[in-house]
């Protein structure tokens, strides 16, 4: 971006142009029709960005590939009469090329024979890095909309298998721009074939982006579907998990296993749903975003049906819809399953910390009782060592008066021990009596 650009503003946020960039990041296509568009799409997983400049550095561009042309995962390449578009996404990566109509592949021909004709060639179309997931022939004409023969020839360019189709760009007022047919049928040569006739004065724009709009659908199509075989397979280990939950749940209503056997059975059958959750997640939220994507696709055609055959969007909605519902249903039921595992450890958990409160609450009991034997106990032997003390203070009391009648004082020893018994016991009793207060105190 010039400097001179943001003079009169605050410094750009180091994302600013990025963001603002990637809305132009994927133009479609511009190009004068008849044309065929031969498009495949393959899953990139363990592919890398480098495989795909290497065979795309094969064609004859006009231009030096280097490796930084590739980081922003689209690349239009003229090559002589065709062009390549290159386009990598997070799971797959699409290759268009966009090349005259073959000559013998004219409006009314009969079931052409097209991978022989592609431009690039058919080895280099053998050569893409990664596995097909979608390929496709389109063909487009600026012709035959008014053809009242126009269903029977499209039969016979696109070979067996029921035609379905549409008006698109219909609205109130106004004609559609072009009509498609189709049967949706991979054929011998690995490749689905469309067939779109467009009004005379189709501009090179209008084509680009109703080439962009099907093929895009019917990647995103199978993309979608690619969760169904997972969500077939996850069903009946869900249905195993749902009947050893059950199992625990009975289990832990009778009472027959200890605490700990339960919650051992819990947390494994926690850790399996969970890994099952964290590997088939990510599948079945693409699915549902693909299928948002593949909703819109057919809402920006729209459609008006043509004479006999349903439109595209009946088509998907009978038989991608039930396919989504499996997909959409299998997901809630593996989330269902994890919070219905949650709520029986929360339940588990609650009672065994209701028993150990039971259990902390009878040692409690147990230990009062001990402390009150032990009060009990401390204040005989205090009495007892009250007693002991005076006993020996009196003894000493007689020694001493048996010391002065010894001296000749006029004492009797007995009588001094006699009299000074209360006296030693009562400062025995009141120095035991400080001490309980001093101990309180502190």
């Amino acid at each position: 971006m010039n400097p001179t650009m943001t003079r009169h503003l605050p410094a750009d946020d180091v994302q600013r142009v990025v963001l603002h960039d990637e809305i132009h990041t994927r133009p479609s296509a511009t190009f004068k029709l008849p044309a065929l568009i031969v498009y495949v799409a393959v899953l990139n997983k363990g592919v890398s960005s480098a495989s795909e400049l290497a065979h795309l550095q094969q064609l004859p561009s006009q231009i030096d590939l280097q490796p930084k042309m590739m980081k922003g995962n689209f690349l239009q390449l003229q090559c002589g009469h065709y062009k390549v578009i290159w386009e990598r996404h997070t799971e797959f990566t699409r290759y268009t090329i966009v090349q005259p109509l073959p000559t013998h592949a004219k409006w009314g021909s009969q079931l052409p024979e097209l991978a022989s004709f592609v431009a690039t060639g058919p080895e280099w179309l053998r050569g893409i890095p990664g596995e097909t997931i979608t390929a496709i022939h389109l063909a487009m004409l600026n012709e035959g909309m008014d053809d009242p023969d126009a269903f029977f020839k499209a039969r016979q360019w696109l070979g067996e298998g029921t035609v379905i189709g549409s008006k698109m760009g219909r609205t109130a007022g106004h004609q559609s721009h072009s009509h498609l047919m189709t049967n949706l049928r991979i054929g011998d040569d690995g490749f689905e074939r469309m067939l779109v006739l467009a009004a005379p004065d189709t501009s090179e724009n209008r084509s680009g982006r109703i080439a962009q709009r099907l093929l895009e659908l019917e990647t995103y199509r199978i993309m979608s579907l690619l969760s169904l075989p997972m969500a077939k397979t996850l069903a009946a280990k869900l249905t195993q998990s749902e009947l050893r939950l059950v199992e625990i749940n009975d289990r832990l209503e009778r009472k027959i296993d200890k605490d700990e056997q339960l919650l051992d059975d819990l947390a494994g059958l926690a850790a399996q749903v969970e890994s099952t959750t964290a590997e088939n997640s990510f599948r079945f939220s693409a699915a549902r975003a693909y299928d948002a994507i593949v909703q819109q696709r057919i809402a920006e055609m729209r459609e008006q049906p043509l004479s006999g055959i349903q439109t595209v969007g009946e088509f998907m909605q009978r038989r991608l819809a039930p396919a989504m519902a499996t997909v959409n249903a299998t997901s809630e039921r593996l989330l269902a399953l994890a919070q219905r595992v949650a709520r029986a450890s929360h339940l588990l958990r609650t009672r065994v910390d209701i028993a150990t409160e039971t259990h902390n609450q009878k040692l409690l009991e147990k230990l009062t009782k001990g402390q009150a034997m032990q009060l009990r106990l401390q204040t005989t032997v205090e009495g007892l060592s009250i007693a002991a003390i005076s006993y020996y203070v009196v003894s000493l009391t007689f020694y001493l008066g048996k010391a002065f009648q010894a001296y000749g004082v006029n004492v009797s020893p007995e009588m001094v021990a006699g009299f000074s018994t209360p006296v030693v016991l009562f400062i025995c009793w009141r120095m035991v009596q400080k001490i309980h207060r001093s101990l309180r105190n502190d």
